[in-house]
């Protein structure tokens, strides 16, 4: 998931959050639902907002829901460019990529 961070604010762009789907599988609503529980900002058509308060239980909760192997690598790992220092409570779920291919046409 893109991901960047503005004043404490850790932002997951819209496109790449999970999205709810009533006849869904049961990990990927769960997933849907855990996320936007302890989202700051979970509007529609709107990144989603994380404090960084909450980026300890967010990076353990990406890192549980990555090692299940139930979704795929790019839906709970952080996306960063590569200019940006990951913070040390979402390292282990964060990871660079370079600028020219962290784009908002890219969907993951």
């Amino acid at each position: 998931m893109r991901a960047h961070i503005d004043q404490g604010i850790l932002y997951l762009h819209q496109e790449d959050v999970p999205a709810y789907k009533k006849s869904g599988s049961v990990v990927r609503n769960s997933y849907f639902w855990a996320l936007r529980s302890i989202a700051d900002r979970a509007g529609f058509n709107h990144d989603w907002e994380f404090a960084d308060v909450v980026w300890p239980a967010l990076g353990r909760m990406l890192l549980s829901f990555t090692e299940s192997g139930y979704l795929g690598y790019r839906e709970t790992v952080l996306e960063f460019t590569d200019d940006v220092a990951i913070p040390d409570d979402l390292r282990p779920v964060g990871t660079w990529v370079a600028a020219d291919e962290y784009t908002d046409e890219e969907q993951s």
